[in-house]
This record gives structure tokens, C-alpha cells and sequence, in this order.
């Protein structure tokens, strides 16, 4: 597998030693959790080259801020998004409690992805962001902040646009921390916001009011947005079997997936 790093030199707004991303002893539900990120990393899943569309995703696991669930919502997704011809980037961001460094850290794997989009063979060079639960947050503080320079510019690089070309958010978290329920203050949509996919389910308190704020400021300035909300499911089932929810919202994101990339 592929890696790679963010930061050559020094991590933006982080004051720990660069190291390896640290395993929890929490194996619960068959999940790996990583947290203690202080070194945030790419990991690149390519697709067979007969099936390459052209455009790549960058996965944003949850983990509420504080842990990265690595495989449910990282490495078994790319492995999914492969097999629709996607390449696909892990994004290891930085937790735990650094959301400022974890924005820093999706902005700058946006501008690497796109910077290297001709190694990647992404002919259409259309990047997206998939993120779950703390993921989809932060989804979607990269889809409404790439106007926002949250870090000094280090190189060449920095000189690339950070706009995702669309964002697919599967229960994402933290979207309407506004007075009385209202869009997070930092989610500010524009007309410049890309096309959003929106999966929630209505027994998921995480979401399901959060989805449907978001979604209204997005139908507000007539952004594209496909919203779906199940009447069950809960939270972070990922792709798993067994889950109405984890067997529905990718047939869903498939089709949207495949209309977005034309």
C-alpha cells in the first residue's frame, strides 16, 4: 500500500512528535481504532485500470474527534469505492480534540490529491470527500471552508485549490451545533459549495436533525443535494451486513456517485 505524508517539516497547529498513529485496546465490534495521530498520512487504493473512472475520493473515518475507526470506515470503504472505479485515499487526520488540525489536514490532502492527479490517472480530475459520523463533519467543514486559509502556505502545493468537487456524508455528526438546533456556525454555504449525498437514518440522534439543516442552507442556495433519510439503522455500521442502513445507503451513493463523476 501507498502512503502518503502531509507534512514534510513541520504539522500546522500541532505540538506533539510526529509518530505512528497508536492502536486503542478497543476491538469492540470487530473495529480497529486508531488515535494519537500526530503525523497525519494518505493511504492509496487504487482500482483495476479497466475499471478507473477518473476520479478519486478521500475517506474521512469517524470516531468523534477522538479515534479514527480505520477499517469500518476507512479501509473497508476504499476497498468498495475501488470496485466502482474510484481511487480511493484513507485520510489519517489528526486526533484526538484537534479539529482545527484535522481541517488543516483534509485541506492539505485535497490540494496533494489534486496536485498529483496526472500520476493518478484522474483524467477527470474530480475529487471528492466520503466521510462518517466526526467524518462527515469534517466532510463537510472541507466542503464549506475552502475559501479559508487555515494554515500558512508551505510550498507549491498549497498554491492548489482545497474545494472538493463533491462530498458524500454518511451519518455525519456535529452539523447543527447553532443556537436552538441551527447550522453549525462554521458550515457557511455558499453558491461555490460543491454537490452534497446525505445518508441519515431518524433513530440516529447524532444525524438525523443535523442532516436536515444542512440540507435546507444547501437547497437555500441551490446547491445539488440528494438527502435520504431511513427510519432505522442507528450509527456507525459502515458497510457491514446485517443492517438495513449499511445495505442500503451504498446502492444509493453508487448511483449518485456515477452521475456526479459524468
Amino acid at each position: 500500500m501507498e502512503t502518503l505524508y502531509l507534512w514534510t517539516n513541520q504539522v500546522p497547529n500541532e505540538i506533539n512528535e510526529k509518530q505512528y498513529a497508536v492502536k486503542t485496546p478497543d476491538t469492540s465490534n470487530n473495529i480497529v481504532r486508531l488515535t494519537d495521530v500526530t503525523n497525519p498520512i494518505l493511504e492509496v487504493f487504487r482500482p483495476d485500470a479497466a475499471k478507473n473512472n477518473g476520479a478519486s475520493v478521500i475517506i474521512c473515518p469517524g470516531g468523534g474527534y477522538k479515534i479514527l475507526a480505520i477499517d469500518l470506515e476507512g479501509y473497508e470503504i476504499a476497498k468498495w469505492l475501488n470496485t466502482l472505479g474510484f481511487t480511493a485515499f484513507v485520510l489519517q487526520y489528526r486526533v484526538p480534540e484537534n479539529h482545527l488540525g484535522a481541517l488543516n489536514d483534509v485541506q492539505r490532502a485535497i490540494k496533494i490529491v489534486r496536485s498529483k492527479s496526472k500520476g493518478y490517472n484522474v483524467k477527470s480530475y474530480k475529487i471528492g470527500v466520503l466521510g462518517f459520523s466526526a467524518g462527515g463533519s469534517l466532510s463537510a467543514r472541507a466542503s464549506t471552508n475552502f475559501n479559508k486559509s487555515t494554515y500558512k502556505k508551505l510550498d507549491e502545493i498549497d498554491k492548489v485549490s482545497c474545494r472538493p468537487d463533491f462530498a458524500v456524508l454518511i451519518y455525519p455528526a456535529y452539523l447543527n451545533k447553532g443556537k436552538n438546533n441551527t447550522i453549525t456556525p462554521e458550515l457557511t454555504v455558499t453558491e461555490q459549495t460543491p454537490p452534497m449525498f446525505i445518508f441519515a437514518t431518524a433513530d440516529d440522534a447524532y444525524s438525523n436533525k443535523g442532516s436536515l439543516v444542512l440540507s435546507k442552507a444547501l437547497i437555500d442556495f441551490k446547491i445539488p443535494i440528494e438527502l435520504h433519510i431511513l427510519d432505522s439503522g442507528g450509527h456507525g455500521y459502515g458497510l457491514r451486513k446485517g443492517n438495513i442502513a449499511a445495505e442500503t445507503w451504498p446502492v444509493l451513493a453508487e448511483k449518485w456517485l456515477k452521475n456526479i463523476i459524468k
